[in-house]
């Protein structure tokens, strides 16, 4: 039978305030265990929360990027359920009345481009978390620890329709929503610390089907390469357990990267069983749309604007816009590339961006504000190929020994130490080329016999004998007219 795949995920943003949502305890990551945890944290008697405005304006702010609602009148309810590390036993989330609503992300799968629409964002707070780590308890026995530094750091939690058919378009949906919330700066995006973690449901059904099959939801997942591979084992599960019979239970499940597997966690709830309820501490979210406005006039250039420009304005495919806009310190590098070479030539530095540049980042595991190739570095290196100094393939070479920090990471210093100057005299490309002739008179032979790839071999023997630095247009202008005189 053909199957198909339907995705939709559920993502925690973890936002960028110094306070918790509801207390004044600090966010920041890495503290002792319960050094950050007040009495609203952990709910002692006579306590309240109390709402944290930039949790609310990094809220407006992500919905107005992704053209949703914003809701000028949200509530907070409770969430019911019990977990050692929420000592409140609920969690104060929103529900019925988010304060995000709608909105779309659009994203490319290789050169497709696909849209999601998304469901909600709503604010929350964050659990605790359990320390599962044998701590030797008083009388020598294993022990678990519960730390609540964690516990009521805000969270945004988006929320997609059920609109993604493949692991790989939940991947490319999950990077772009990424580089978004760091674009604008309500979430770090370290996946590492949890800061950025998503939940996906899977399901299959028969392809042309229109009834969805029963979900699971598999929790947590803070990688692109652990969501892609938790995707296709759990849709590989499902598909072989009906083929053979079974019957797929809708659970939360746990993905064990080590043994490349979901695992059965407990069966999934629905809404019902969390018995929300408006939180009788909190009163309604109310956000007036002059607050509204000047949130939208303090927020960045935005990625669809920007790759609308770089379309526009610079010529660029809407792919490579696309691709440059992912980030905004590639966008920025990009631009003060661009803006570092002569007029048209923008699509020059895209290449060299997207090509040799984000290659050598990959291979070091870098971020692009750690480039040791500055925007402007890269622009004279770009040049010194338009103006025909150096070719492609020597300039690969130059970008390699700027990239280690050879002469300073001046392209023109190398090209002089390493006397890597095109040969673009006509002289005496025509004096190797005649010599070449010489001494290959049987592929000689083969060309004017027809054969096209005895004039590729013509020109490799050329260019070995300049040492890759002939100009190559040249040498294929005075080769073939050597060739047919």
């Amino acid at each position: 039978m053909d199957w198909e795949i339907v995705i939709g995920l559920e993502t925690h943003a973890q936002l960028s305030t110094r306070s918790k949502i509801f207390s004044r305890s600090s966010t920041r990551f890495g503290a002792e265990p319960n050094t950050q945890a007040n009495a609203v944290d952990m709910a002692l008697p006579g306590s309240l929360p109390a709402m944290n405005r930039g949790a609310v304006e990094r809220a407006i702010q992500f919905g107005l990027a992704v053209g949703a609602r914003v809701a000028e009148r949200s509530v907070f309810a409770r969430k019911n359920y019990f977990y050692p590390d929420l000592p409140k036993n609920y969690q104060i989330s929103q529900f019925e009345l988010p304060i995000v609503v709608g909105g779309q992300l659009s994203f490319f799968v290789g050169e497709q481009e696909h849209t999601v629409r998304l469901t909600r964002a709503h604010l929350e707070e964050d659990a605790g978390k359990s320390l599962h780590e044998h701590f030797t308890g008083p009388h020598g026995e294993s022990s678990s620890g519960i730390d609540l530094n964690r516990a009521g750091t805000p969270l945004l939690e988006i929320v997609s329709e059920p609109e993604m058919r493949s692991a790989a378009e939940a991947v490319a949906y999950a990077r772009t929503l990424h580089g978004l919330v760091v674009w604008l700066g309500i979430c770090d995006g370290n996946m590492q610390e949890g800061s950025f973690r998503c939940d996906a449901n899977v399901s299959v059904r028969p392809r042309g089907q229109a009834e969805f099959g029963t979900r699971c939801e598999i929790k947590n997942l803070n990688s692109f390469r652990f969501l892609e591979r938790a995707i296709q084992y759990e849709a590989r599960r499902q598909i072989e357990l009906i083929e053979d019979g079974g019957r797929v239970v809708q659970e939360t499940r746990l993905y064990d990267a080590d043994r490349d597997e979901t695992r059965s966690m407990r069966t999934k709830e629905d809404s019902d069983d969390y018995r929300y309820f408006p939180d009788p501490d909190l009163p309604p979210l109310v956000v007036a749309p002059d607050w509204i406005e000047q949130v939208r006039q303090a927020m960045p250039e935005l990625p669809a604007a920007k790759r609308a420009r770089f379309e526009a304005d610079l010529g660029l495919s809407a792919y490579d816009a696309a691709q440059l806009t992912l980030h905004r310190a590639t966008a920025d590098y990009f631009e003060a590339a661009a803006a570092a070479l002569p007029a048209g030539q923008a699509k020059q530095a895209a290449n060299w961006i997207l090509g040799e540049l984000s290659a050598a980042l990959n291979r070091d595991g870098l971020d692009i504000g750690a480039s040791p190739v500055s925007p402007r570095r890269l622009a004279a290196l770009i040049a010194r190929v338009l103006d025909g100094t150096i070719s492609t393939k020597i300039a690969r070479d130059v970008f390699a020994a700027m990239w280690t920090g050879e002469s300073g990471g001046d392209p023109d210093a190398i090209i002089e130490s390493r006397g890597l100057r095109q040969i673009s005299d006509t002289g005496a490309i025509e004096a190797m080329i005649d010599t070449v002739l010489a001494a290959n008179p049987a592929i000689v032979e083969e060309y004017r016999a027809g054969k096209q790839k005895a004039f590729n071999s013509l020109v490799g023997q050329v260019m070995k004998a300049a040492k890759g630095k002939a100009n190559p247009q040249q040498v294929n202008e005075v080769l073939k007219r050597k060739l047919e005189s």
